[in-house]
């Protein structure tokens, strides 16, 4: 009798102590679901309409989602879709943004609307491009994402737009081979330079980095001890750069370490015939952003790679890249109808 009342005092006792601990645990958490407020789709539009309007772009991003989210069946949800990635794009959201549009495309992807849709994707990833020191990895999704709008939608004004954007992009992954490249290069890793380089040669031509490319190819293969190929890469440099002072480097080169390549291949003496080494120390080590584009004359004439038009970017950058002028937003009627939603998608 007295081991039954003491085993019921300890358990009696010890749901005394739990029960404290369990109120205190209680009061410690915080809600992380936000209060859900349900309201009417033209409520709810109109207020994303008016902070779009006022340069409040994610407080509209939020009315936007929240169109969505309230309702998933209105028609006015689809264009809710594209309308909250605008705004995160104008918020610098881009994340968020790119996940907005990308979730129309999966659901819409027929829609008129869908080219606009992709060049959002597109323009996200150019906007967060930054120079040739950087990770490239979103210059690559932006030039995956301009390839994708010019192969499905070449005729339209995105596709244009992204053509001329496709040229600085070409420049900073070139731009970005040529720094591993030189950094093999003064790490004496000799045949790891000449992938890299052969890399800018075959796969960005139509960047300015071609003639240091192909100079310091030169390089490579001298100190690799193929004097064949060095010779062929400085003959390729020659026929297409002549007044370089990378063919100038290269034409030295040759001249002191393999004089017998002036009996089996012409190589002009350069305009310049004395060897640029004023700028050494800077090309060397600090990769440079190209100010132009070099023009169709200056593609190469030696190796047989098919290269495409290229058209001078005329000074754009991510810094000051814009989406074409959005159409004026209007609010949604009461009763609207498929058609007028349609209209009136950005």
């Amino acid at each position: 009798m007295a081991s039954k009342f003491s085993r019921s005092l300890v358990i009696a006792l010890t749901a005394i102590a739990i029960l404290p601990m369990a109120g205190c645990a209680g009061r410690g958490k915080k809600k992380t679901d936000t209060r859900y407020v349900a309201r009417d789709v033209d409520t709810l539009y109109n207020a994303g309409k008016q902070s779009l309007d006022s340069g409040q772009y994610k407080a509209a991003a939020a009315f936007f989602d929240e169109v969505e989210r309230q309702h998933p069946y209105s028609i006015w949800a689809r264009r809710a879709q594209l309308m909250s990635a605008f705004c995160n794009y104008r918020a610098r959201n881009y994340s968020a943004s790119i996940a907005s549009a990308q979730r129309f495309l999966s659901i819409h992807t027929g829609n008129k609307d869908a080219p606009y849709a992709m060049y959002l994707v597109m323009m996200d990833y150019y906007e967060q491009i930054q120079d040739v020191n950087h990770d490239q990895h979103t210059t690559q999704l932006a030039l995956d994402s301009m390839n994708d709008i010019i192969r499905r939608y070449p005729d339209t004004p995105y596709a244009a737009d992204a053509r001329l954007k496709m040229d600085l992009v070409h420049d900073h992954l070139g731009g970005k081979e040529m720094a591993i490249g030189r950094f093999y290069e003064q790490s004496r890793l000799w045949l790891a330079a000449t992938l890299r380089f052969r890399r800018v040669i075959d796969e960005y031509q139509t960047t300015t980095y071609v003639p240091e490319a192909l100079e310091r190819l030169t390089e490579s293969y001298l100190a690799l001890g193929l004097r064949a190929e060095a010779r062929n890469a400085a003959a390729v440099l020659g026929a297409n750069f002549p007044g370089s002072k990378w063919y100038s480097r290269a034409y030295h080169l040759i001249k002191e370490h393999y004089p017998q390549a002036f009996t089996q291949v012409h190589l002009e003496a350069p305009q310049n015939d004395t060897p640029d080494t004023a700028n050494n120390t800077e090309d060397d080590d600090h990769p440079k952003t190209p100010s132009a584009a070099p023009s169709q004359d200056d593609k190469l004439t030696v190796p047989s790679d098919d290269v495409g038009s290229h058209d001078d970017p005329a000074g754009q950058s991510p810094s000051n890249a814009t989406l074409p002028p959005m159409p004026p937003v209007s609010a949604p009627a009461e009763n609207p109808t498929e058609n007028e939603a349609v209209s009136n998608n950005p």
